[in-house]
């Protein structure tokens, strides 16, 4: 009972993984720990310029608050920075002096445009907030030039 095989018929079965199985495997592994990482480190970034903004935000309500209650709230532009790395730039102007009504008003209109920067790695970031506020016109017309 000689039975003859032949060498391409037999296939000989193990119960182990073969290098093609274990390197497509480590393969698919390092693709998606790559995808894992660039996800983590994008919402890392992302969470970083929001901060940035929110402390911009902040500065820039602050700033505008204080000029608001600024008792004597002049024509003119002004700047400054927030000993940390935000800066301000405010611009008051009036508005509408032209005809007769706004004349004879007991109050004038005016705008403030406010402007906050920071540096964001090689990019400058702004902030911009703009309103009109009604003043004494009294107070206005003696204050000194």
């Amino acid at each position: 009972m000689n039975i003859s095989r032949h060498p391409m018929k037999l296939i000989v079965r193990s119960n182990g993984f073969t290098l093609i199985e274990t390197l497509v495997a480590v393969m698919i592994l390092s693709i998606s720990l790559v995808v894992v990482m660039q996800l983590f480190s994008g919402g890392l970034k992302a969470n970083r310029i929001s901060n940035d903004y929110s402390y911009g935000i902040f500065h820039a309500r602050e700033k505008m608050e204080e000029l608001l209650l600024s008792p004597d709230l002049l024509p003119g532009s002004s700047s400054g920075d927030f000993n940390d790395g935000y800066q301000w730039n405010a611009v008051v102007d009036f508005i509408g002096e032209e005809d007769e009504i706004s004349k004879r008003m007991p109050v004038s209109t005016m705008s403030i445009k406010l402007d906050v920067s920071w540096k964001a790695g090689d990019r400058e970031k702004h902030y911009s907030l703009a309103t009109t506020v009604l003043t004494d016109k009294k107070r206005t017309e003696e204050a000194p030039e």
